[in-house]
């Protein structure tokens, strides 16, 4: 075990570092989207639920909903079925629908494991228990702007989250983590992109923080500079000028609309980085870019 004093009293300046956004954030609900990086690497797989279990030990309330993109177009892939995509949605058929269904649920139970392995007590779900999350079929506008509405199958949009389920999970000290899988009126399972169940469960559970994990080091400027701190005006301006564009805009359109929605700050963090939540979180200067409402006040210490 070393004993270097340099490296101990660092360790001490991190800890009461903490102790202002720990005093702040106690008990208040901070989601997490996992994904990129952070979900396929196998010691950022086991960082993450480190620092989910550290956030609900010193008190907070961590709610963790993932993707799985990548390792559904993988699969597809080895079956022979090909994939489609319309305006950056995948067009999802029965067929189709069953490989999701089948791949979040194998994300869902590794993440749920991981984070039990760490100490923590996680409960893994999908929109469908409890149908905690009610959706419909999402119907694309074609991309003349004109003609009939495209369909591109079991794709859904939400039309409410419950947050009973949830609330509850959290009131008992469990972990929630959640496959972005929503049912409709007739029971019917639709596939939905989890940066908007992320977005829409922060608002309906009045979170304190949506944190939305990434492949990028945050909001960059055109100058590829990192733009730490952005208020909800200066994100529609990087929209209108393009500097915000291509695969980045549903993202921060959900991180927007969350802070427009009462949550008090929305964060874009590089899941690259060895514990990049906890370095969002509980520190001064964070590891990404953080999102507010144009009248919120600014980072703790700040």
């Amino acid at each position: 075990m070393s004993n270097d004093p340099v490296s101990a009293a660092v360790k001490a300046q991190i800890l009461a570092e903490a102790l202002p956004y720990i005093r702040r954030f106690h008990d208040r609900t901070i989601v997490i989207k996992y994904g990129g990086n952070a979900m396929a690497e196998v010691h950022l797989k086991a960082g993450f639920a480190r620092d989910v279990v550290m956030l609900k030990l010193v008190g907070m309330n961590p709610v963790v909903v993932h993707g799985g993109g990548p390792q559904i177009g993988e699969l597809l892939t080895t079956m022979g079925i090909k994939s489609e995509f319309r305006q950056g949605m995948r067009v999802t058929d029965e067929k189709v629908m069953n490989v999701v269904e089948m791949v979040l649920g194998e994300l869902n139970q590794e993440i749920v494991g991981l984070i039990n392995q760490q100490g923590g007590k996680a409960v893994g779900l999908t929109g469908q228990d409890g149908a905690f999350i009610h959706a419909r079929k999402m119907l694309l506008k074609s991309e003349s702007g004109q003609g009939d509405p495209v369909d591109i199958g079991l794709v859904g949009e939400i039309e409410r989250i419950d947050p009973e389920l949830i609330t509850l999970l959290d009131s008992r000290d469990f972990i929630p983590v959640i496959a972005p899988i929503g049912v409709g009126d007739a029971g019917e399972a639709y596939n939905i992109n989890a940066d908007l169940v992320a977005g829409k469960l922060a608002e309906t559970l009045k979170a304190e923080k949506l944190v939305l994990m990434t492949n990028t080091v945050g909001v960059l400027d055109k100058d590829h500079r990192l733009l730490t701190g952005l208020t909800a005006s200066e994100i529609d301006a990087l929209f209108a000028d393009g500097t915000i564009h291509g695969g980045m805009l549903p993202k921060i359109g959900s991180a927007l609309d969350a802070v427009r929605n009462g949550v008090k700050s929305s964060h874009i963090i590089d899941g690259r980085v060895d514990h990049a939540l906890l370095l969002e979180v509980l520190t001064n200067q964070g590891v990404g870019t953080m999102i507010r409402a144009d009248d919120a006040p600014g980072r703790v210490g700040a």
